[in-house]
């Protein structure tokens, strides 16, 4: 049987992917996993192949553990892995809850690593994984300090990875958008200083972010940053020295 999984799949980004992968690569089934499952069995209605429903909330270890026994019993190939899940916050280090800091970092790092962990011995030649940081994480943000800090270590992680997999003939890539036109923005600001980022122009549709990452993993390159500013980003990161980004981004967050 032949399968994708995505994670965050109830909306936003996640959403776009399993309806493009279900387009792209025609599989058995998609595993659609996310906390919310009434939106996940929404989806799964529009699709042309069957969605499984996973109603899981990732920050639980025991969920991936369940898709660990699932993925076992069932032997499948992946044929694609899109981890999407993750949130932010707006805010300074020093405005943020135990609770928000703790559930950013176990949502954005730790289960996106231990989902491709249990994956990866499913993905076989041809296969494509996607994890969705962000080009936040090319330089230290302040204002978003710890949300940029969790893409840093995703994208590092998917780099690694893709290292580490080759001769596989697995597709790897880290998904480092700009800002994205999904449900991030409200959640963001549901904070104790949700001006810490006044505003978050130029924001793109998930769709585009979906096909355009696709499109740069189906061509099998490393980063994929879907559009001139997050490019523009990745470079300055390579050239300048983290304190020029960080002063014009400390005023840009406050126009």
């Amino acid at each position: 049987m032949k399968i994708a999984i995505v994670t965050g799949a109830s909306s936003g980004l996640g959403r776009a992917y399993a309806k493009q992968l279900d387009r792209l690569l025609h599989p058995d089934e998609i595993w659609l996993i996310a906390r919310r499952e009434e939106r996940l069995q929404a989806l799964a209605g529009e699709l042309g192949c069957r969605g499984r429903v996973l109603a899981m909330d990732l920050k639980r270890r025991e969920s991936v553990e369940v898709l660990e026994a699932l993925l076992a019993e069932e032997r499948p190939e992946v044929a694609a892995l899109v981890c999407a899940a993750g949130f932010g916050k707006f805010g300074r280090a020093q405005d943020l809850t135990a609770e928000e800091t703790g559930d950013m970092i176990a949502l954005n790092c730790r289960s996106a690593v231990e989902v491709t962990r249990v994956c990866l011995p499913y993905l076989e030649r041809g296969s494509r994984l996607l994890e969705v940081a962000s080009c936040a994480g090319f330089q230290p943000l302040p204002g978003m300090n710890l949300y940029a800090a969790t893409k840093a270590f995703l994208l590092r992680y998917t780099q690694a990875l893709r290292w580490e997999l080759r001769g596989r003939g697995v597709k790897v890539t880290a998904v480092c958008p700009y800002w994205v036109k999904t449900e991030f923005m409200a959640v963001a600001r549901d904070t104790a200083n949700p001006d810490a980022v006044r505003h978050t122009p130029f924001a793109m549709r998930p769709e585009a972010v979906a096909a355009w990452s696709l499109t740069m993993n189906g061509l099998d390159l490393a980063v994929a940053t879907c559009g001139p500013i997050p490019f523009a980003m990745e470079v300055g990161s390579k050239v300048l020295p983290a304190c020029v980004p960080m002063a014009l981004w400390d005023k840009l967050r406050r126009m």
